[in-house]
């Protein structure tokens, strides 16, 4: 892969009991190798709380939405005396009848830092409060999309927007992945329609899938998986003919230090990625961005040349063992316990 922070070749670490999953994408990962790599970009790195304020009435709330903006200097430093690591960038403050969320948005370093920025942006609400700024407020109103689907996360501001691309010359499309690069062009449109349809969030056909397997291996939080899958993938046919894959993730939320990442086989699989420690998390966003499109290409392949049944068929975890018809009989029972001694005169016999 050609990425600003990560660049060569990785071996993905996938922890996953779905038996085709890991076949899948290691497929997908030799197409994009064949093809040169996938380019993948960071484009913003952020997280955020966004706490509601509940005033007497509309005037208030209006009012207070104005002001908010100007006391930025001094929320910055009440929020960032209670942490060495988190910086505050801005405040938004989205007024909604008589109350106000307020999305206070962070930089976070390598670190997921949720309960880094609950923390600071519980001390920047106090201080509101204290100077008479606000009467009352809960530090969650639900509008920061942590653990959640929502389209507000297209907007950014909730974890690390990154996106993934690469061409596939045709033979290696047919090779590889055994379709055309306008057949999984038509499985893009078809599908397209369908997530349409349905009111997805987004358009993907799976990486929800990779990137469990991959936080899961990584010492992630798995819960972040509702809000980093909402994403788009997108398959072009060139004008050569070659096909263009891309994805986009918009809310992707991966740590390399905290939480879980320096924990058992975690610790070891993000060493394997050369991901460990501070410093790794824009390149640890990259490699996932490109994990999800060695995905999407497979999945894509399988659904285009009707291969997804007999590839689940052979890969998968379909059936339990066939019971045997011939069992062994089962060792007698005796009527009654053995008297002290018994065992070992057998034995001894």
């Amino acid at each position: 892969m050609v990425g600003e922070h990560a660049e060569g070749l990785f071996y993905v670490p996938l922890a996953t009991t779905e038996g085709a999953l890991v076949r899948s994408y290691e497929r997908g990962m030799v197409a994009l190798t064949r093809a040169g790599g996938a380019v993948t970009r960071l484009l913003a790195d952020e997280n955020r709380v966004s706490p509601v304020f509940v005033f007497e009435d509309v005037a208030g709330a209006a009012d207070f939405a104005r002001v908010l903006p100007s006391l930025f200097e001094d929320l910055r430093a009440e929020a960032e005396s209670t942490t060495r690591h988190g910086r505050l960038l801005r405040v938004e403050p989205r007024p909604l009848g008589r109350e106000v969320a307020v999305h206070f948005v962070y930089s976070t370093g390598d670190a997921h830092g949720m309960n880094m920025i609950v923390k600071a942006t519980d001390r920047a609400c106090r201080w509101l409060v204290e100077r008479g700024q606000a009467g009352r407020y809960y530090v969650f109103s639900g509008a920061e999309s942590e653990k959640r689907a929502s389209g507000s996360l297209f907007g950014g501001g909730k974890g690390k927007r990154v996106t993934a691309g690469a061409r596939l010359p045709a033979r290696l499309v047919r090779a590889y992945l055994h379709t055309t690069p306008q057949g999984l062009a038509d499985v893009w449109q078809r599908t397209v329609l369908g997530h349409l349809q349905a009111g997805t969030l987004g358009y993907n056909g799976h990486f929800a899938n990779g990137l469990t397997a991959l936080f899961i291996a990584t010492g992630q939080d798995v819960a972040n998986v509702a809000n980093s899958a909402v994403g788009v993938t997108s398959f072009e046919v060139l004008p050569d003919g070659d096909l263009y894959a891309s994805v986009t993730l918009p809310a992707l939320t991966v740590a390399t230090v905290g939480g879980g990442t320096g924990l058992g086989t975690a610790r070891e699989c993000l060493e394997m990625l050369g991901c460990a420690g501070a410093g790794h998390a824009p390149k640890l966003a990259e490699i996932a961005a490109a994990t999800v499109l060695a995905g999407e290409l497979s999945m894509g392949g399988a659904i285009a040349s009707g291969e997804f049944v007999d590839a689940h068929e052979e890969y998968g975890r379909n059936r339990p063992p066939s019971p045997d018809p011939h069992p062994p009989a089962p060792s007698p029972v005796p009527s009654h316990p053995p008297s002290p001694g018994e065992g070992e005169k057998e034995e001894g016999g």
